[in-house]
């Protein structure tokens, strides 16, 4: 997958378009990833006895069409792979062609 926790994303479609967040957990099979403070929704909790209902904000995982990652310009960039001869895979900027580091970047 392009996208892995803690890399700083940008929101291109949708109700949240153009807020940039940091993601928080990733989907693989999914195909979708969590950002933080994007894709808000309500979800109401049912009273039950003891316990008076409630609305909460929740926040909902976005599929990764719909995001792109930023930059260390905080440009908008898309994301390749590059194989090095020992074998090892290491993502990198298409735009700037820089290498992005295992523990993602902010």
């Amino acid at each position: 997958m392009k996208f892995k926790l803690n890399d700083k994303v940008l929101i291109t479609a949708g109700k949240d378009k153009g807020i940039s967040g940091v993601i928080k957990k990733v989907y693989p099979k999914l195909n979708k990833v969590l950002v933080e403070g994007a894709n808000k929704y309500t979800k109401h909790i049912k009273p039950v006895s003891g316990r008076a209902g409630d609305k909460i904000k929740v926040e909902r995982p976005l599929h990764t069409a719909s995001i792109a990652i930023l930059n260390d310009k905080g440009v908008a960039d898309r994301v390749g792979f590059k194989v090095a001869k020992d074998g090892t895979k290491s993502r990198f900027f298409k735009k700037t062609g820089k290498i992005i580091t295992e523990k993602g970047h902010k």
